[in-house]
């Protein structure tokens, strides 16, 4: 442990005080006046001793409340300290808990003594605003010294991962963009009918519920048959949002890139909700995440891409395996002629309903505003709604399913 870039005013106060007594002793022959030179000069460095194995003693846990939290929220941070030593105190105590810049400034905690064994709890919260994965710690703990003359910090223990989603919005339990053709959410097909005219029953299994023997074959057969299970169309949808840094404008949660990935995770959750097997894609291709929390987890982490097109994006959403009732939704920024070009050119916009969601706030240039850009996509049979918050998707999601009820209401 280095002492000298610990010592405090106080240390070094003392330390240059005792050697000038000890000089000006020597110079005029008084040895009381050098040993109390000796003495003042020697105060700090005992008192640097009593800190020998300080931090070495000193162990700590960190929990956050909740480990994962969407942006604008508050998470609580516990810090728990103890002495690990069974004999020795430690005096003096200071604790900080490192913070990224956007969480704002370090608090720091003026623990004190602690006596050997002894615990101390301390908590603060902190409220992110944008999502990502921050670094909560690693704790700062500083050691002082009885006189105040020593001040030690050491870094303790290793950061934790404090996980921000995406805000999200409720969406509307109406209908599903696309969906007024057929009469539900989940679209069921059935291998074999239901009744006793069922022409394709199966032998009996061992766990088959009796009540759906088919007589009529188990007497033709001259064994137990039943009717076969009803199997249901799984409704695949795809939700595409565009990462591109250069479609994007604004900092901070305001910016449309953040208005588009709490979109993206609002309509991606709606769609899980409704039973809708549901894949995410960006410019990189598809996100490995089809759960709730999964889905929430990776959108998290999503950072912006380079990309200068949509077109690896539109193949991306075209090998997407939309299927039954599913949707394919993008999320999108501002779009060039050639980006409207490889969404119009989707074999899906004609196959099953396509819902484009245009961010106001992009990046959209004078010669080319949403309006155009709305237009060109409806022509193409793309459905489209245009927001410039987050808090204006409902309202916009619910009329896209009214107007597919009633398209003429809404022309």
């Amino acid at each position: 442990m280095s002492l000298l870039p610990a010592f405090t005013t106080r240390g070094w106060g003392l330390l240059s005080g005792g050697a000038s007594l000890v000089a000006s002793g020597i110079i005029i022959g008084e040895r009381d006046l050098v040993g109390l030179g000796v003495l003042v000069f020697a105060l700090p460095l005992l008192a640097a001793a009593t800190l020998i194995g300080a931090p070495g003693r000193v162990v700590h846990s960190r929990a956050l409340e909740p480990a994962r939290a969407p942006a604008g929220s508050d998470a609580r941070v516990l810090v728990r300290v103890a002495n690990a030593a069974t004999a020795l105190p430690i005096g003096g105590l200071r604790v900080a808990d490192e913070l990224p810049d956007t969480l704002g400034i370090a608090p720091t905690f003026n623990v004190g003594f602690l006596a050997p064994r002894a615990v101390r709890d301390v908590t603060y919260r902190v409220r992110p605003h944008v999502r990502g994965a921050y670094a909560i710690g690693p704790l700062t703990a500083s050691f002082a010294d009885p006189l105040n003359c020593v001040r030690v910090s050491r870094r303790v223990g290793a950061p934790m991962t404090l996980l921000v989603t995406p805000p999200v919005v409720a969406l509307p339990a109406g209908p599903l963009p696309g969906a007024a053709a057929e009469g539900g959410d989940t679209a069921v097909r059935t291998v074999s009918g239901g009744t006793d005219d069922d022409p394709v029953p199966r032998a009996y299994r061992h766990g088959d519920d009796l009540r759906r023997v088919h007589w009529r074959s188990t007497a033709r057969h001259g064994e137990l048959m039943v009717r076969r299970e009803e199997h249901h169309r799984s409704d695949r949808s795809a939700v595409l949002v565009d990462m591109r840094a250069a479609a994007h404008a604004g900092e901070g949660p305001e910016s449309s890139q953040e208005v588009a990935v709490s979109a993206a995770a609002s309509i991606a959750l709606h769609l899980i909700g409704r039973g809708h097997e549901t894949r995410l894609h960006t410019e990189s291709g598809e996100v490995a995440a089809s759960r709730r929390d999964a889905l929430l987890d990776a959108l998290a982490v999503a950072r912006s891409s380079e990309t200068a097109g949509l077109a690896g994006a539109a193949e991306s959403a075209r090998a997407a395996a939309v299927s039954g009732r599913g949707l394919l939704v993008a999320v999108l920024g501002a779009l060039s002629a050639e980006d409207l070009g490889a969404l119009t050119a989707l074999s899906g916009a004609r196959d099953h309903a396509c819902v484009a969601v245009l961010c106001g706030g992009a990046a959209w240039p004078a010669a080319a505003p949403p309006a155009g850009a709305a237009a060109v996509l409806r022509e193409a049979g793309w459905s489209v709604l245009g927001i410039g918050t987050p808090g204006d998707l409902p309202a916009g999601w619910q009329g896209l399913g009214a107007a597919r009820l009633h398209p003429g209401a809404h022309r």
